[in-house]
């Protein structure tokens, strides 16, 4: 399995995931329907554990808007509904006995926001909100401890039993794009890709360091794009930021001037527009650069507005970052002023720009709940742009974003192709078998788009060893699947990274793209062909 999947990389990762999602009271947003439609009573799933002890359970939901407030069986704010016992089982991983419990929200009319909070109670009267322990963070505190090598804190404690999470979901009809559907999307590293006509690459040895491509560039090559076959562009991030791959922003209300600032933006959408492309922004939206204002002034004023729009605590960094990466603290999206600008940050791109949607990474950072308002608000703003994830989880986790976002990148099905025929470690049978059950598994109206490799993971030359048959047998596998292709740059035409991304950093795959006769000619004429085909075959079905 790729380290990409972090917390799920090994055996222990993934009983420790395990025994996280049952411990406590956990909900998880376990609904049904996972896309409620107007009129459809939804039924609200739970597990509880014998740590909490619980009896009882209920919650209290709110339909206009104002947060939902209660406590044991009350409420102050909203409407309550108890929950039912159902039935207990057992679970070997975690020893013990897990009881089972659902309540039904009633049926609500179109474009209604259901948010609602949970608790239990023991018959002496201790409560517990739901989903406590917090098993996004536990999971990420057990990578941590894993990747680095640091001995597991024993007073370390995974969020507050006593605040209860605000899950949300939207009753509306609203779907994915259509264009979206068979969409051909090329991924692209904006400072990796083309430095501009007349222009030359600053360098290219330091991989960690700055190579010079432009959007200048990317509007120069905007016609190769074309003859590839290529329908909308997904470009990194392009906003102001210190590093070249630019995920930790500095300054969300412009370009970075290295790219060539707005003008070029403007000048790319403009340009793929007018050859029938869309084009969509790689957007970060759960933490940010520790150089932006928001966090210096919040870091050196306490009192600051911002202060609580992070998570600063007593560990040694002295707040809550990705992954233990000091320059990129968390967002508190749970805040009402930093969620309302993070999501006016997407809707000036959207309505300022024209921009087509945006790939989302790490996703599963800011939840479901915060998703559920992003795309009501971009949808509201252009209708038919395209928002998904990149959530790496199993796929159980990925149905929590069903209704919320139009999809997820489909991690389980690159790991299945790279298992087939990059590694060579699956039969032909068991990536049939694989690819089956799990188109089966997921929503119709959940798209999943489809890679072979992307800039955070060996590139497929790179596993296979340079075997063209293996790339070319994985790449008709999949643009024969549905939902959209993504081309990472350079796959196309044989773009080599020398080693492998262990032990280094993730820029030893984000090689500059190559060009003229260094390129494989017969390779890019194959995808143009598989491409074409693709196309033809959509077309016609």
């Amino acid at each position: 399995m790729d380290f990409v999947f972090g917390k799920l990389v090994n055996d222990d990762l993934k009983v420790t995931h395990h025994r996280a999602d049952l411990r406590g009271i956990q909900h998880g947003y376990v609904i049904d329907p996972p896309i409620p439609k107007p009129d459809q009573p939804v039924t609200l799933k739970a597990t509880t554990d014998s740590t909490v002890q619980v009896t009882q359970m209920a919650l209290v939901y709110t339909t206009d808007g104002s947060p939902p407030v209660g406590s044991r069986g009350g409420a102050s704010n909203g409407q309550i509904i108890r929950f039912e016992r159902t039935h207990i089982s057992w679970d070997t991983l975690m020893w013990g006995y897990i009881a089972h419990w659902q309540a039904v929200i009633p049926a609500q009319p179109e474009n209604t926001v259901v948010q609602y909070v949970i608790s239990g109670w023991t018959d002496d009267g201790a409560e517990v909100y739901g989903d406590w322990p917090d098993v996004k963070e536990t999971v990420e505190y057990a990578t941590q401890v894993f990747f680095n090598g640091l001995p597991a804190r024993p007073d370390h404690k995974p969020g507050d039993p006593s605040v209860g999470t605000v899950f949300a979901y939207s009753v509306d009809t609203l779907t994915p794009p259509a264009w979206a559907r068979h969409a051909l999307i090329y991924h692209l590293m904006v400072d990796r890709f083309y430095h501009g006509d007349g222009d030359s690459w600053l360098q290219t040895d330091n991989l960690t360091g700055f190579c010079g491509g432009t959007l200048w560039g990317v509007r120069d090559k905007l016609e190769y794009l074309v003859q590839l076959g290529i329908d909308c562009l997904w470009l990194s991030p392009t906003w102001v930021s210190p590093t070249s791959h630019g995920y930790d922003v500095s300054d969300y209300d412009r370009v970075e001037p290295r790219l060539g600032g707005d003008e070029a933006l403007r000048a790319v959408v403009e340009g793929a527009h007018d050859r029938g492309m869309r084009v969509i922004l790689d957007m970060a939206c759960n933490h940010i650069s520790n150089e932006h204002p928001y966090f210096q002034e919040a870091l050196h004023d306490p009192h600051s507005p911002y202060r609580d729009w992070f998570y600063f605590d007593d560990s040694a960094i002295g707040y809550r970052c990705f992954f233990g990466t000091p320059t990129m603290p968390d967002l508190n999206l749970k805040h009402p002023a930093a969620r309302n600008w993070m999501i006016g940050v997407a809707t000036h791109w959207l309505q300022e720009f024209d921009i087509d949607g945006y790939r989302l990474d790490y996703a599963n950072g800011p939840g479901p709940q915060f998703w559920t308002a992003f795309r009501l608000a971009c949808k509201r703003v252009k209708p038919d742009c395209l928002l998904f994830g990149e959530v790496i989880d199993s796929p159980d986790k990925l149905l929590r974003y069903a209704g919320r976002l139009d999809g997820c990148l489909n991690f389980q099905v690159n790991d299945a192709l790279r298992r087939r025929f990059g590694w060579k470690s699956w039969t032909p049978q068991q990536l049939d078998l694989f690819i089956e059950e799990h188109y089966r598994y997921f929503p119709d109206d959940f798209v999943m788009p489809t890679f072979l490799d992307n800039h955070d993971m060996d590139r497929f030359a790179f596993i296979s060893q340079n075997d063209e048959v293996a790339l070319r047998q994985a790449a008709e596998v999949q643009m024969r699947l549905p939902d959209p292709a993504i081309v990472y740059y350079g796959t196309e035409v044989g773009l080599r990274q020398m080693v492998s991304t262990r032990g280094h950093t993730l820029d030893i795959n984000r090689v500059p793209m190559v060009w003229g006769d260094a390129q494989d000619a017969e390779l890019l004429n194959f995808y143009k062909g598989l491409i074409r085909a693709r196309r033809e075959s959509h077309s016609r079905g």
